[in-house]
């Protein structure tokens, strides 16, 4: 039986272990579009800058393992998106299949709905052959549903690449307007 692991804050010390796993999505899968393995040094700019736009970044660790890390981000820059953001979320491969992806996504929406924040989207790399179906179920079974699909919309590794466009309510959703 596997030790338990915890889901806690994530901290700078923790940005060369999440920079690994990403490496890994970005030179063998399809959920990022991203080709080129961002540094470490890029990877504590972009954390910097989820903390400073009081997002949440969490990851999950195992024995002083990271085992997959989730984050949320802005959706989109111009200011009527405010209340609108994305998660992300990204697994060791050796650490698949554990309920790490659900467990990460529960305590992120968990957390972003302590904030100001309405609507949660989720942008889900599909293939034809399968990859990003697990997603897609994990997603669904915490409250998204699938409101677009961008066809063909990416080209990576030599197979073109769908995104589903899932969504779900955060808080009072759109039940009413934020202060």
């Amino acid at each position: 039986m596997r030790k338990p692991y915890r889901l806690r804050d994530a901290t700078p010390d923790d940005v060369p272990a999440i920079q690994a796993i990403y490496a890994h999505h970005v030179e063998h899968g399809r959920a990022s579009f991203e080709e080129v393995v961002p540094s470490i040094d890029d990877m504590r700019l972009r954390f910097a800058d989820v903390l400073k736009k009081g997002l949440p970044y969490i990851v999950a660790e195992r024995d002083g393992e990271i085992l997959g890390y989730a984050y949320a981000s802005s959706y989109r820059a111009r200011s009527a998106y405010r209340f609108a953001i994305e998660d992300s979320i990204y697994i060791d491969h050796r650490h698949t299949g554990e309920g790490l992806g659900r467990a990460l996504l529960a305590e992120l929406i968990a957390r972003c709905e302590t904030g100001p924040w309405r609507q949660m989207v989720a942008v889900v790399a599909l293939t034809s052959t399968g990859e990003g179906a697990g997603s897609v179920a994990v997603h669904e079974r915490l409250g998204f549903r699938t409101v677009g699909r961008l066809e063909s919309v990416g080209l990576k590794h030599g197979q073109w690449i769908d995104t589903l466009l899932m969504q779900r309510p955060l808080g009072a959703g759109n039940e009413t307007i934020p202060d």
